[in-house]
């Protein structure tokens, strides 16, 4: 892209990576240039947690709001009911109101570590689609709305025509799902000014539907901008672990776990991670990014530190660092290491090492917790770990035991 920017925000975007696509790059750049603009990012409910996958459009509304703009994250109350259909395989399973609003108060405390919420006129917003969507009339909504979406051109969407071309089912609710959130957009522009709606590449179908409802119904000039698909060198979906989904929260994963997993990154994918999940200068994460040998383990470590700071603070990012050398360079155990904690009830006349691999999070499975034990990759308390028929009960859990997968996942197992 040959585009050279002149508001702070674009040039920024570009700079660090952040940009897929746009509707009108000349259009946004201009109208960031005339003032603040209100810009969104909408997340439905569907877990009490955000991941790692979301945290590239996360650190793209910090940003948002550190050039002055105004970041609204929209909670999809309304549309969590619903379900995103978009490049899935398979309907979502239906939540009620009591654990969709459980949800959202997971995914605020999120939001708070890294925007700045309040009255002032870049301040961001925290918003509901519930707040407009709940009270539709259906036949109004119909008349009003449904009649500016053509069956057709929904039909030609990637994520919708990826479904179908499998022969899997789109229920007519799913269906709805792109319809309603191109009226979110409509609804946020009418009410708070909002000018622009950002989202991943996945999102792209539906923003241009917004963009388009929002021009018949309204008249007035709105944007869209899209963060590329974000993978690492090995071609896997960023936010995804042998252990399962990277939280942001930290009672779904501990800041120890959440900094292992950054200190884990790839030589290749180093340089590119501190751009976007970092604010260290461009050039400062070209330099670390181009380090070599043993020395790419410094820019690693400045990568977990600077990004678990962010989220779960200075503190929690030292003691991690500290946990890991105590583990990694001593042989020691740690303090901060993922703890499981067995009763005695729990034990019973004994459980098997492998139902304890499992349960302290270091195998999805019986059967992978045995191939890692068939295939050398499991220690117990630093020792090669060669028999998967181990029986462990309280007299051996007298004092704490530590269990590693491979050499960068370890667990304490201690009775409680």
């Amino acid at each position: 892209m040959t585009y050279h920017p002149k508001s702070e925000f674009i040039a920024i975007m570009m700079e660090r990576g952040f940009l897929a696509d746009c509707t009108d790059y000349q259009g946004l750049d201009d109208a960031f240039s005339r003032g603040v603009v209100p810009a969104y990012i909408g997340y439905d409910a569907t877990a009490k947690s955000l991941h790692v996958g979301h945290l590239m459009n996360i650190m793209m509304l910090r940003w948002l709001q550190k050039c002055g703009h105004k970041p609204i994250t929209l909670m999809g109350g309304g549309t969590t009911k619903v379900g995103d259909p978009s490049f899935r395989s398979d309907e979502r399973p239906l939540l009620d109101d009591a654990a969709i609003q459980s949800n959202i108060d997971g995914l605020e405390k999120v939001f708070a570590k890294y925007l700045s919420y309040g009255d002032a006129e870049n301040d961001a917003m925290m918003l509901n689609n519930a707040e407009w969507l709940d009270g539709l009339n259906y036949l109004s909504f119909l008349r009003d709305i449904g009649r500016h979406f053509s069956i057709n051109r929904m039909l030609s969407f990637e994520s919708v025509k990826s479904r179908l071309d499998r022969e899997q089912s789109l229920s007519f609710l799913e269906f709805n799902y792109m319809i309603l959130q191109a009226y979110d957009f409509l609804e946020l522009n009418r009410r708070y000014g909002c000018l622009l709606q950002m989202g991943g590449s996945d999102q792209w179908g539906n923003i241009v539907n917004g963009i388009d409802l929002t021009r018949r119904v309204l008249d007035h000039e709105i944007y869209g901008l899209t963060t590329p698909l974000l993978t690492t060198s090995d071609g896997r979906k960023m936010g995804k672990s042998q252990g399962g989904a990277i939280w942001l929260n930290d009672e779904m994963l501990s800041s120890y776990e959440f900094w292992q997993f950054w200190r884990n990154t790839t030589d290749a994918d180093t340089g590119k991670f501190l751009k976007i999940f970092t604010e260290l200068p461009v050039d400062e994460c070209d330099r670390l990014g181009a380090l070599e040998g043993s020395e790419i383990n410094a820019a690693k470590i400045i990568l977990a530190n600077e990004v678990t700071t962010l989220l779960h603070g200075a503190d929690a990012a030292a003691a991690a660092e500290a946990t890991a050398r105590e583990v990694f360079e001593k042989g020691g155990v740690g303090d901060d290491l993922p703890t499981l904690t067995l009763s005695a009830a729990d034990l019973g006349d004994g459980m098997s090492i492998v139902q304890v691999i499992v349960k302290a999070g270091l195998a999805d499975s019986g059967k992978a917790a045995k191939r890692l034990i068939s295939e050398n990759g499991a220690k117990l308390n630093d020792e090669p770990l060669t028999n998967a028929g181990l029986m462990i009960d309280a007299a051996a859990l007298a004092t704490p035991i530590k269990l590693s997968a491979g050499k960068k996942r370890h667990a304490l197992v201690q009775l409680g």
